[in-house]
Order: C-alpha cells, then structure tokens, then sequence
C-alpha cells in the first residue's frame, strides 16, 4: 500500500470545500513540489469526486495557482520569524540593516526548509494571474522586503530612488542563493551552507549602501565598505 492511499481522509466543514482542497494540495506540495499536486488526489485526500473538486477549480493550474499563494504566505511568515528575533539596539542605520538582513535570511532558511513549498510558489503555472500584495496578514514577501528597503531610506543609508534596482539586487541574490543551496551546493555541511548564506548577505549590504554596512562595536556604529 503507498502512502498515498493509507493517508486518511480529510474531514471538512460544510461550505469549505476549497480550503480543504487547497490544503490537500498544500501537502502534496510539500512532499514533492508542485509536480505532485494532482486534481483527482487532491480530491481523493478530501474524500470528494473529482468533479466536486472541478466545481472549484477549473483546471490543474487553477489549483497550483492557489497552493502557491499558501506557499507565499509561509514564505512571507518565516521572513517575519526571522526579524521578530531581532532586538532593537538603539541604532536607526543598524536596526534598519539587521532587518533587511533577516528578511533574506528568512527567505533562504524557508527554500532550506520547505523545498517543495518555495519551488511550488514560483512555479510558471502559478505566475499567471498572480496578483501581488494579495498575500494576507500582513506576510508578502515582496512588502516585507519594500518595508525593509524603506527603512534604510529612513536610516539614511539608501537613497529614495535606488529602492527599485535595490528591490531587484537583493530579491535575485537570496532566489539564486537558495536554488544553488537546492542543487548543486545540496551537499555542504551545515556549517560551511550558513557561511555561504552569511557571506552573500554581506555582499548585498556592500552592493547596496553607497556608504558601507553599518555594524555596532564597542557601543559606537562603523559602516563596513
């Protein structure tokens, strides 16, 4: 007997249909990617037809589409994780830096632990139709990296009109960062992959502040460039 069919029934509450099925997808995708999610096992899993599920969904993309958006939404809160560990240290250009440093820790950490998740967000099925900003409370990948970006504009550490580019540097260096960590880099032991992390992290802070990465020392700030 495979997994797949000794894995009981989900139970479901009368008009919730979607979400169930959703959330069946949403397990399929974490085991396997989003090559795995199956309409007919999506519904099986459930305990539905699968023409119950079509009511919902009207065709396979249809359902990625919505598995993705629940993959951004647990991206989004394993960044917001990562920055509610930080503590404030008094310092506006330091405090602003170690945020948008953990949001790309956060975004790498969650591609580390929850492959299937973060390869299913980015899916190309699921890139048609995708609205940004319509990840709920408040956990959308891209605002919490705008937010970060914009307080170092505050902090006086990048100028207003750099966001942009500066979106689109530190966006591509943590996606790339963790598709080389899920392929050919797979193998590194845990000490040498978060030297890795680490290391690109300083070199998107060099890239993107004019002035240098802020770094507190001795109760003073030091911009390293």
């Amino acid at each position: 007997m495979t997994s797949a069919t000794a894995r009981p029934r989900r139970s479901y509450h009368h008009g919730d249909l979607r979400n169930a099925l959703v959330e069946a997808g949403v397990e399929l995708a974490r085991d396997g990617g989003p090559d795995a999610i199956v309409l007919r096992e999506v519904a099986r899993r459930v305990g539905v037809s699968p023409n119950a599920a079509y009511r919902h969904f009207d065709d396979l993309p249809d359902l990625i589409q919505a598995v993705a958006h629940r993959a951004l939404v647990e991206l989004g809160r394993s960044m917001k994780r990562e920055t509610s560990r930080l503590r404030p240290t008094g310092d506006e250009a330091v405090d602003a830096w170690r945020q948008l440093r953990a949001v790309g820790r956060g975004y790498v950490e969650f591609a580390l632990n929850d492959c299937g998740l973060f390869r299913t967000a980015f899916d190309r099925r699921a890139r048609q139709g995708r609205e940004e900003g319509s990840v709920e409370d408040g956990c959308s990948p891209q605002e919490l990296l705008a937010d970060g970006l914009h307080r170092l504009v505050a902090a006086g550490l990048l100028p207003a009109e750099d966001i942009e580019p500066a979106r689109m540097l530190a966006w591509s260096a943590v996606h790339g960062l963790a598709l080389l960590l899920l392929g050919p880099y797979s193998d590194l032991p845990t000490r040498e992959r978060d030297g890795m992390i680490d290391a690109t992290l300083d070199q998107v802070g060099k890239g993107l502040l004019p002035s240098g990465v802020p770094q507190r020392r001795t109760g003073r700030t030091r911009k390293v460039g």
